[in-house]
């Protein structure tokens, strides 16, 4: 019998991925909900190829539309590919239902992490991570994950590795958005230019594996070969090494914990390959990197509060010309005025998040 998968987001670059993963195992599952943004000749004819029963626009049923395909009966499996807060209802919703989440929306754990998590045992549904860095530890660590004690997440660098600071704050759309080792969508693509998606994963990473601040670490390593690495109380440590390519997390995430021969990944060749290196951080030149880590080190709606402003900042960089620099200046500001407080429940961290959006929206005007 099949597995019934949803898909928000599914025009994306990780739905689309998901999609082909799928196609590779059609005897495994079936797709039973799909979301896009926008587009909607699309998504229907996507639906229409999978016969998938419900199919759904956020431009033309709003957001809603994203929990009733989380929820549906069908699906037991629900990959939540959605960029940004809206995201986190779902998420919530699937969780509530007892459904497995494979979850690109990283803006959920990283608003709302305890929350999302006690959902999760309360509703009998689990999180698996699909972000390539939190796959690579979930497989290092399957089957004895009492015995983790370090981890070290790795970066690309981005676009601007290499850059002065000074020119980094110049930086166009154009040169954000070329990103050297994957192809994403245009938020999350400037996030990686800024190392904000850096931070974010840090804040998940906390959440998802019960370490301390000081105990991640992050490292840039220019050829994406490297995922991560993970260290074992014994000292021991493993890595998850492979070519930059989603398919093979997003198909981990739905076949945890068990593996499924799959044709469709790129082998790899270490001798092909060549030399691996590895940086520090230079974080006086990505200082949204350091924003990020230090509001989740502050903890509470601190993380809401930094993703909220990331999200406004950075739609007004690439709607509006704001220059690249002003971005972490924007969310400092957001930082600094924002009232701490317990991200206990929903309306604590929603509250977080429309406040440090007016922040910085007002600071635009």
């Amino acid at each position: 019998m099949t597995v019934g998968v949803a898909i928000l987001g599914a025009t994306g670059s990780i739905g689309t991925s998901t999609l082909r993963v799928l196609e590779r195992q059609r005897d495994r599952y079936r797709v039973v909900a799909l979301t896009a943004h926008r587009a909607h000749d699309l998504v229907q004819e996507r639906a229409a190829a999978w016969g998938a029963p419900y199919c759904a626009t956020v431009a033309t049923d709003g957001v809603e539309c994203l929990v009733a395909a989380a929820t549906h009966p069908d699906a037991e499996i629900v990959v939540n590919a959605v960029v940004g807060a809206v995201g986190l209802d779902a998420t919530l919703a699937a969780l509530r239902a007892g459904k497995r989440v494979a979850l690109a929306n990283k803006e959920s754990l990283v608003m709302a992490g305890d929350l999302v998590l006690r959902t999760a045992v309360d509703g009998g549904g689990e999180v698996v991570p699909i972000d390539s860095e939190h796959s690579a530890v979930l497989q290092c660590i399957t089957g004895h994950p009492e015995s983790l004690a370090r981890l070290t997440l790795t970066a690309s660098g981005g676009p601007f590795r290499e850059w002065s600071a000074e020119r980094i704050r110049g930086a166009t759309v154009a040169e954000a958005l070329c990103h050297p080792t994957w192809q994403m969508g245009r938020k999350i693509t400037v996030d990686s230019a800024s190392l904000a998606n850096k931070a974010l994963e840090v804040i998940e990473a906390h959440f998802l594996f019960g370490l301390s601040y000081d105990a991640i670490e992050v490292v840039v390593h220019p050829q994406s070969i490297v995922h991560g690495f993970v260290e074992f109380v014994d000292g021991s440590i493993l890595a998850q090494v492979g070519h930059p390519s989603m398919e093979l997390p997003i198909l981990y995430a739905l076949t945890h914990p068990e593996r499924v021969p799959d044709t469709g990944i790129r082998r790899f060749d270490a001798v092909a390959q060549g030399g691996l290196t590895f940086e520090a951080v230079r974080r006086d030149a990505f200082p949204t990197f350091e924003l990020g880590v230090a509001a989740g080190r502050a903890g509470g709606t601190a993380p809401a509060a930094f993703n909220a402003a990331n999200e406004v900042a950075v739609a007004a960089f690439l709607e509006d010309g704001v220059p690249f620099g002003r971005i972490p200046e924007l969310i400092a500001r957001a930082l600094d005025s924002h009232a701490a407080g317990p991200a206990d429940d929903l309306a604590s961290v929603l509250a977080a998040d429309r406040a440090a959006r007016a922040c910085v929206k007002e600071a635009l005007a």
